[in-house]
């Protein structure tokens, strides 16, 4: 990273004019959010936009969106907003972490604050279970459970733990993550929700009530009367099942080329084990289905020289580019926002291939 630069890699930005999502090259430093366009392989410079971080102030978890969960949202001191989603909940944590630092950099007090969880957690004493749960049930402000899967599995009127976990923190019911996963706890105790699924089944087996209630993108929960059988595999979604059921290894925003027209766009890539699976998503659309992915058995990954424009390898690139060969021997051209990004990448996909 250069010098100055906090932080930089992808997010999705809404748009101001019109309120379509596009990904955008994003540069932190300590007072500015700089914004570039990427196109042909690389940002385009000048930035597209800046955003002062003097007077900001910041909204994460931002569940303005139902189908963007992983938000933060800026207000400057002149009332403009912007959206940003992340591709993770740790990318979105790290994203609204060193942001708030730059916001605060003159305040050296409000950065101590942030490091310090609020472990003694007590439920304010104006607020009953049943109110939380009220609220939790209310269509317009509540959570709305909906069909997730997990190992292959789908189940009806489900919602994330993580999701409930930013839930509750954003309607004040708790102040940091730690607190939300023990008043969610506090909740499963006493019958209010339950796990649904072998991974949050399998954390009230093991953990002590501080830990009974899993803060994860895998973990699905329900209220507890609205005991719902499976969906029937005629309601299944066509997409293969199978494929979309291994466990999450690793996700992130990485821009690929074309096949066709051999221009290049960012993609949320999410890597799956137990099968092998590099799936890719289109950000910038609301549904939750990849737009395509691969099996990695029998694949190879390779990275691609810095120097020079590999052959197949079309546009005035960036760099950091890696290669996946499918057993098929399809080419996939991708490229990573920095050498390390590049690195973790192939390392995750070689252990499964």
């Amino acid at each position: 990273m250069e010098d100055g630069v906090l932080k930089e890699g992808f997010l999705v930005k809404r748009g101001h004019i019109v309120h379509n999502w596009k990904a955008r090259w994003f540069i932190l430093r300590q007072n500015t959010l700089l914004y570039y366009k990427f196109e042909g392989g690389r940002k385009v410079t000048p930035p597209k936009g800046r955003i002062l971080l003097d007077g900001c102030t910041i909204t994460c978890p931002c569940l303005e969106y139902e189908n963007r969960p992983l938000l933060i949202k800026l207000k400057t001191q002149t009332s403009t907003e912007y959206f940003l989603e992340a591709c993770s909940r740790e990318e979105r944590d790290a994203w609204a972490f060193e942001i708030t630092g730059a916001i605060h950099a003159g305040q050296p007090g409000k950065v101590q604050q942030l490091h310090l969880l609020k472990n003694s957690f007590k439920l304010p004493p104006h607020i009953s279970l049943h109110r939380i749960v009220d609220k939790m049930r209310d269509s317009s402000c509540g959570i709305r459970p909906s069909p997730n899967m997990e190992q292959g599995s789908t189940y009806k009127k489900t919602f994330i733990g993580s999701s409930l976990v930013d839930w509750l923190l954003s309607n004040g019911f708790a102040a940091s993550r730690l607190e939300a996963v023990t008043l969610a706890s506090v909740l499963m105790e006493e019958n209010f929700l339950r796990p649904v699924g072998t991974r949050s089944m399998g954390a009230i087996r093991s953990g002590d009530l501080s830990e009974q209630f899993l803060d994860d993108s895998t973990a699905l929960y329900t209220f507890a009367e609205s005991c719902k059988k499976k969906i029937s595999p005629k309601e299944e979604i066509s997409l293969s099942t199978m494929e979309l059921s291994g466990t999450v290894v690793k996700q992130g925003y990485l821009a690929k080329q074309g096949h066709k027209r051999k221009n290049w766009k960012v993609r949320r890539f999410v890597l799956r084990k137990d099968p092998a699976f590099l799936h890719y998503y289109d950000p910038s659309k609301e549904e939750n289905r990849p737009v395509g992915g691969f099996s990695l058995r029998g694949s190879l990954v390779s990275a691609l020289e810095d120097n020079g424009v590999p052959t197949g390898v079309k546009g005035n690139v960036q760099g950091n580019l890696f290669k996946v060969i499918t057993k098929d021997d399809i080419h996939y051209y991708i490229q990573a926002s920095s050498k390390a990004e590049r690195s973790e990448w192939i390392e995750a996909i070689k252990k499964l291939t």
